[in-house]
């Protein structure tokens, strides 16, 4: 009794420290782990890498897989560099079974983890922000240490009723057959996938495998069983976690567990040649060592596998999980709330393209063509109503400076825009023959406006969810588009001194009977609509690019 006692002590201490510790550690990462990961991904190699090294940092693969999934969905990660970060995620995640394996079971670190609890929780409780952070972390690294600790203990009593030979004996093990060591190897496998299943954390299922190891209670072929199946158990989490959700975070779910299931297909073919290879080199690496290290190039290899197919697999799981929704139902996905900076660019991207469609109509209007629809505002008014609500559901405030920055621009850019739709629609737009226009030149000065606002929308948004490609969270201000902004300001300005002449010349012109009063008016009108027009695709384009002033009756 002790000894269950023991392990299933250790392993919920060790499941304790793990979560206090990551939670610890993401806040430490705070916005830099969504930058870092958006501007890391340009390639699925770099994204494996980057993956690869912030799983390890964050002591977290779900980290990274939700803002994964936010990335993707927004639009600032294609579903293939998505896809290389979750195969790096994979890879970082290995690097706790080498903690185990190098200091865990070797030395009783109790006396040592006790006073890191003390001062952890102590600096957690008295500090504030990053520093509490700190302290959380440094606790939950010392529950880790003390669990791994009981852990050992329990384990040592259950070896000592635990032998090798009571598990099925698995292929590679002497003196067993193929079908007999087949049988025994798939059956380890379900029991290291059951295990976690039941623990949800792979982590400490493998390290319990280890300590077993150590312990006597398993052998190094049972050993490696064992891990095949933990790592494929660790998908288990992320399909549940993809029931109800949108349907990226489904399809890079779905990308997870086929990557596991492939993975392990590779490993159990290749069991018979690594059982022997690494009882060869047993004589000169420790078992634990030589789990860790079957552990991280298990999953090495998977990656090194379908990384080079990164756009097959992704146009794979495209087909078997094809989309429903429309493109912005994609953008505005809810996983993308989970981080405030995403889900800022995300709205961002949506209102850029409400500016480009807007004004594209406009112009086109105003040269002679058809005029925008009811409908055609209707739409747009809807999705501007879509990106307020899914801003109002954001689950935490903007963390830096810049941040904050960046949602007071997109929100005063969203003002804007729904007010050029409002204006847009009130009336139907002055156009041709030419003495319906309030000013011959006012109809031109407004398209070269909406022209320019059109390219500003555009440059933002030809690289988010609605193409192929998907560009990194930034200010990106291109020399080009910096002069489309300049000639939205000069139109607008231009527009703006020539509606104050244009009225003044259109009430004069009542006295002599050149116009009737209501078609003075009528005329005055057109050209505030014109001049609203032209504001606000200027004040939108220059907040949409972090160009308009925060604060003053002109934002």
């Amino acid at each position: 009794m002790s000894t269950a006692v023991a392990i299933l002590g250790g392993v919920g201490l060790f499941l304790l420290g793990m979560t206090v510790m990551t939670d610890s550690l993401k806040v430490l990462a705070g916005s830099a782990l969504r930058t870092v990961l958006g501007k890391a991904a340009a390639t699925p190699l770099s994204g494996a890498f980057w993956g690869a090294i912030v799983t390890l940092l964050v002591q977290s693969s779900s980290a990274v897989t939700m803002t994964t999934i936010g990335l993707v969905s927004a639009g600032l990660l294609t579903f293939p560099q998505g896809l290389g970060l979750v195969f790096g995620a994979n890879v970082g995640t290995t690097g706790t079974g080498w903690l185990v394996a190098l200091i865990g079971v070797r030395v009783s670190l109790s006396t040592y983890a006790l006073p890191l609890i003390f001062v952890g929780a102590l600096v957690k409780l008295l500090g504030g922000g990053r520093i509490a952070a700190a302290g959380g972390a440094l606790a939950g690294f010392a529950l880790v240490l003390y669990g791994l600790t009981s852990l050992q203990q329990g384990m040592g009593g259950l070896a000592e009723s635990l032998h090798p030979s009571d598990l099925p004996a698995v292929i590679g093990t002497e003196g067993i057959g193929w079908v007999t060591g087949s049988v025994g190897l798939l059956t380890l496998v379900a029991v290291g996938l059951a295990m976690t299943a039941v623990m949800q954390s792979s982590t400490a299922a493998i390290a319990v495998t280890i300590s077993a190891f150590y312990a006597g209670a398993v052998n190094l072929e049972q050993g490696a069983a064992l891990i095949i199946g933990q790592n494929i158990g660790t998908a288990t989490s992320s399909a549940l976690a993809a029931i109800g959700a949108g349907t990226t975070a489904k399809r890079l779910a779905l990308a997870y567990v086929l990557f596991k299931l492939i993975a392990a297909l590779i490993a159990i073919i290749a069991f018979p040649f690594t059982a022997a290879l690494m009882k060869a080199l047993l004589g000169s690496i420790d078992g634990m060592t030589l789990l860790a290290a079957y552990h991280t190039a298990y999953n090495v290899v998977g990656v090194a596998v379908l990384l080079p197919a990164t756009q097959w697999f992704a146009r794979a799981v495209e087909r078997l999980l094809p989309s429903k929704q429309t493109p912005l139902q994609r953008a505005l996905d809810p996983s993308a709330l989970a981080s405030a900076v995403v889900a800022i660019e995300t709205a961002r991207r949506v209102v850029a393209d409400v500016l480009a469609t807007t004004s594209a109509a406009v112009s086109a209007a105003l040269s002679g063509g058809a005029a925008p629809t009811a409908q055609n505002a209707a739409t747009s008014a809807a999705t501007l109503e879509e990106v307020r609500d899914f801003l109002s559901e954001l689950k935490e405030p903007p963390e830096t400076e810049t941040e904050r920055l960046r949602m007071t621009s997109t929100l005063h850019a969203l003002d804007h825009v729904s007010r050029l739709v409002e204006v847009v629609a009130e009336k139907e737009l002055p156009g041709q023959p030419a003495e319906t226009t309030p000013d011959p030149g006012a109809a031109e000065i407004c398209t070269r406006a909406m022209r320019a606002a059109k390219m500003v929308g555009s440059s933002i948004t030809s690289e988010c969810a609605f193409s192929a490609q998907a560009a990194p969270i930034g200010w990106n201000v291109s020399p080009e588009v910096a002069a489309a902004l300049a000639e939205v300001k000069a139109a607008a300005s231009e527009l703006d001194a020539l509606r104050r002449v244009h009225r003044a010349t259109t009430l004069a012109s009542v006295a002599p009977g050149k116009l009737t009063v209501t078609d003075a008016f009528a005329r005055i009108d057109d050209a505030r609509q014109l001049d609203r027009i032209a504001h606000h695709a200027w004040r939108s384009a220059a907040h949409l690019l972090g160009r308009g002033p925060q604060d003053g009756p002109g934002s």
